[in-house]
């Protein structure tokens, strides 16, 4: 009979454990699990994955995306260590920590230790359920046991990295390490890692900016159990304690402002942006730029820009010196504001004059007093020189021969050069077209566009696409110019003085002032770097007494110097260069003659356009109509005859491909036709 009602019992307790369990399959497998992907700010990194901003979710907490590799190893172990040493055995509760919560509770009167294990906490994270009530300890055990089954552990460890709270609005591990160390998280002390550990227990009385001594004896404590449950040593841990608790919170890197806003901008919906820049550089220019305005107004602002030409990637961007002053309207960013670029815009005269053998560096120009027309410049200074090189009248800036250059080209051909460069220009209302105003700076368009105007100039007259997202592909832009032309321009730039308090250090550059002193601007370039600088107003008042040459070059050769490199030389002078001195020039190009009129040489042959099926053994015919003899004739830029008194001639074979044949006649009047040659 015992027999019998044991075995009963026994099956009416197998089935009650059975119904047991399977009730609470049931009731794990019903639960509703919280959005497991969590919502992290936006970060912007250089191209080392070094932070240069990041934002706050929606709720202006700062939460930042990490991955579990990405944390020191140290830190993981001590948190284990200290919260839940059970961790990868238990499935979510751990029935011998409740045990001991409880005794020690019972035996001391208070509660020493939680019950809780890590995948409990981060039930309670995910849901921001109190740790007090019972019916929300039941909900964190379902909702542990829940998570145990969908996830593994290294991805429960990840949810708490992200959750766990660190004082005010600061959540996660990676927020903590920039908020308090000024760290990334895959490097951190001993004693970083135990006040880590230790600040999600009670993120608001243990906040070390507020409560240090706190925050220190939560840390030791901590630094205590990892003696004996990790593999710190006595000596380490003695090293730790004596670490000092940091007293302040740091701010976020907020690097290139105005770029990041840009990235986040055009793509929103992306949570991570890599751009081209350097942090460390883009710092110093940041720097730079704010010593740029001291004592200059609190309305001055200064943008620079940083590019290696050889790539067209942007290594540094600044649009203001402060972001967030109000006074200096620091939100504008001034890289991409249209202004008048004043005369950084005369190399680009002079280059695409070199390339259509109207001038050499040599040739001599007049700077007297002139009409084109209605218009009349005048030098900036009121004075005329007289008869200069070309290579003086650009390193002085004379505005005359400037204009008369362009007048021989005419205008339109700036702008298709402009515009060929990825130039975005902006001609003012009303003027019924582009006129020779454009020469001194009559037009509008953005430092960024005049930087790939001179990461032109740098490469040999080639643009080249600029960059600044890290993904965008690397792309070569059209030819601008010929490569003599625009070595002519390095060579005749590098030799401009610099400011007085400059190193002589052969660095290719040109200054700018717009009409009534509202823009300040200097260009420069290396054989790798070019470097931009504005300075200005913002809202576009004058600042009287600021030129380009005062204010901004010496900002453009400091900038230079804390490039961190040295000086990359330019390239030597390519084939067909005349290095030369004035007497050796042919006649046509010892003095520049601009003006067309009726008598103006004329290619007839050949014609523009055309495909000649040419034998490179073989010199090419050339007939010209009109101008005066004798004739020079260039093909790219280079001549090929001179004082040729015939009208026509047999040139030199060039080679096959694509050219442009120039001829200058004794007066310095200009021909140029495009033409192909092509083997038959």
């Amino acid at each position: 009979m015992i027999r019998q009602i044991a075995g009963t019992l026994a099956i009416l307790v197998a089935l009650f454990v059975t119904g047991a369990t399977l009730w609470l399959d049931d009731w794990i497998d019903e639960t509703d699990i919280p959005p497991l992907v969590l919502q992290t700010g936006v970060e912007v990194l250089d191209r080392n994955g070094d932070l240069l901003r990041a934002y706050t979710v929606e709720d202006g907490r700062w939460r930042l995306p990490v991955s579990l590799d990405a944390v020191d190893p140290g830190f993981v172990e001590m948190l284990v260590a200290y919260e839940d040493r059970r961790f990868y055995r238990h499935h979510g509760v751990d029935p011998r920590a409740f045990v001991r919560a409880a005794w020690q509770a019972v035996t001391t009167g208070r509660v020493v230790s939680g019950g809780s294990t890590l995948t409990m906490q981060v039930a309670r994270l995910l849901e921001n359920s109190g740790t007090g009530v019972w019916q929300g300890k039941i909900r964190q055990i379902r909702l542990a046991l829940a998570l145990e089954r969908r996830l593994g552990k290294d991805e429960i460890l990840t949810l708490y990295l992200h959750l766990a709270p660190y004082g005010g609005n600061i959540e996660g591990i990676r927020a903590a390490t920039l908020t308090w160390f000024g760290v990334e998280p895959h490097r951190l002390t001993a004693a970083q890692s135990a006040l880590l550990v230790a600040l999600p227990q009670a993120p608001s009385s243990r906040r070390p900016d507020r409560f240090p001594e706190a925050a220190r004896i939560a840390r030791d404590r901590v630094l205590d159990r990892a003696v004996r449950f990790t593999g710190l040593t006595e000596a380490e841990v003695e090293w730790a304690r004596a670490a000092p608790i940091p007293t302040l919170r740091r701010d976020f890197p907020v690097l290139a402002a105005h770029l990041a806003d840009r990235a986040l901008t055009q793509r929103p919906t992306q949570g991570t942006h890599r751009l081209t820049l350097e942090a460390g550089l883009q710092g110093r220019m940041e720097q730079l730029a704010r010593r740029a305005v001291e004592g200059q107004g609190p309305q001055m602002s200064a943008a620079i820009m940083v590019l290696d030409h050889r790539t067209g990637e942007i290594l540094a961007s600044v649009g203001s010196p402060d972001y967030t002053d109000m006074a200096r309207q620091g939100f504008v960013d001034m890289t991409q504001a249209v202004r008048s670029p004043g005369s950084a815009l005369k190399p680009l005269i002079y280059g695409l004059a070199f390339d259509a053998g109207l001038a050499h560096p040599e040739t001599r120009i007049a700077d007297r007093p002139t009409g084109f027309g209605s218009y009349r410049p005048q030098n900036f200074d009121n004075v005329f020189r007289g008869e200069v090189s070309v290579a003086e009248a650009l390193q002085t800036s004379l505005n005359i021969p400037a204009v008369a250059l362009l007048d021989a080209m005419g205008p339109a051909q700036m702008l298709a050069a402009m515009r060929r460069a990825g130039m975005e220009v902006r001609l003012p209302e009303g003027d019924g077209g582009a006129g020779l105003a454009i020469a001194l700076g009559g037009l509008g368009t953005r430092m960024e566009d005049l930087m790939g105007l001179y990461a032109a100039l740098a490469r040999g007259g080639t643009a080249v696409d600029l960059r600044w997202r890290d993904d965008d592909p690397m792309a070569e832009g059209a030819r601008v110019m010929g490569p003599v032309a625009a070595w002519y321009l390095g060579d005749v730039l590098g030799d401009v003085p610099p400011p007085p308090t400059a190193p002589r250090v052969q660095l290719a550059y040109k200054t700018g002032t717009s009409y009534g002193h509202r823009d300040a601007w200097a260009f420069g370039y290396d054989g790798r770097h070019v470097v931009g600088v504005w300075l200005g107003r913002a809202d576009g008042a004058a600042v009287p007494g600021a030129f380009g040459a005062e204010v901004s070059a010496p900002v453009l050769f400091e900038a230079f110097a804390r490039l961190g490199a040295p000086m990359t030389p330019r390239t030597g002078p390519p084939p067909g260069a005349l290095t030369v001195g004035w007497g050796a020039l042919p006649a046509p190009l010892q003095r520049a003659g601009m003006g067309a009129d009726a008598t103006a040489p004329e290619i007839v042959f050949p014609p523009p356009g055309v495909v000649l099926a040419h034998d490179p053994t073989l010199p090419v015919l050339a007939r010209v109509a009109e101008g005066a003899p004798p004739f020079t004739w260039l093909w790219n830029g280079a001549p090929v005859a001179t004082g040729a008194g015939d009208r026509e001639v047999m040139l030199e074979a060039p080679g096959v491909g694509f050219g442009e044949l120039t001829v200058i006649d004794a007066e310095g009047r200009a021909a140029r036709v495009a033409v192909e040659l092509a083997t038959p």
